[in-house]
């Protein structure tokens, strides 16, 4: 899906930095056009700007308010997706010791595979579809792997304390791979960035004509305020790009859990 969109080919850095650059360029706009029109207004339409130029400051506030609210939903579901898939396999491999003694070498050999491919796979970006893609499809020959080995196991001891406990807890497994792998394609709608970025560039663009109208260059304050909002996109933009930006969904707990796999 990443290949249709316009944004996610750009890194987080340059998309915060166009725009730090795109609401200087305009609030100098803005300023020079309040100039040029400052004498043929009065203090009337001076106040009226002020009011516009606050009402545009709040819904601009909003909208960050709004879009970091929804990144952070986001972060915080792909990071108990992860959690919930690491406890989903552990239990599943303490399970192994339920199933007859024929299969338990081979179904701890196939998770320590699959816990193996499936940190590889945290750690790709996304648009490398190609070897995602052969990653995916490795690991679905794994999950068939150890469902045919449940079915065995299930036919030779069809108790629901002991195979019948495998079973349930590689279906978990399953089930949350599919999962997290659904809430990495999740993330804040373009429509909302484009939005949020037009908000953001408009209100550089009148607080430089409100200070245009009174003939009162505020250099630094502008450059801060700036510079602040622009922090704040960066962050919006990194926490809703799941393997490709700054702020990462930490994997300890997948490594962990290989380490432990692996003894």
């Amino acid at each position: 899906m990443y290949e249709h969109e316009l944004l996610y080919g750009f890194s987080s850095v340059s998309i915060a930095l166009a725009l730090f650059v795109a609401i200087i360029l305009f609030n100098e706009i803005g300023f020079r056009s309040g100039r040029f029109i400052q004498s043929h207004t009065d203090s009337d339409v001076k106040a009226l700007t002020g009011s516009i130029q606050a009402s545009v400051l709040g819904l601009l506030a909003l909208l960050l308010g709004f879009t970091f609210s929804m990144s952070m939903q986001r972060y915080d579901n792909r990071s108990m997706a992860l959690i919930d898939e690491a406890n989903a396999i552990g239990t599943a491999v303490l399970r192994v010791q339920l199933l007859p003694e024929q299969y338990r070498k081979d179904a701890s050999k196939l998770f320590q595979e699959y816990v193996n491919l499936r940190v590889s796979i945290g750690k790709l970006d996304l648009t490398k579809l190609e070897e995602r893609n052969d990653y995916n499809k490795r690991i679905s020959d794994l999950q068939s792997a150890l469902w045919s080995l449940a079915i065995s196991a299930t036919n030779d001891d069809p108790r629901p304390v002991t195979t019948g406990a495998f079973v349930k807890s590689l279906n978990d497994v399953i089930d949350s791979q599919g999962k997290r792998n659904a809430l990495l394609q999740m993330h804040v709608p373009e429509v909302v960035l484009a939005l949020l970025f037009i908000v953001f560039i408009s209100s550089g663009g009148i607080m430089g004509y409100s200070a245009g109208l009174s003939g009162k260059r505020v250099i630094a304050p502008i450059i801060l305020v700036s510079l602040l909002i622009t922090l704040i996109v960066f962050i919006i933009i990194d926490l809703d790009r799941p393997k490709r930006g700054l702020i990462q969904v930490n994997q300890g707990v997948m490594t962990e859990l290989l380490n432990s796999v692996g003894k």
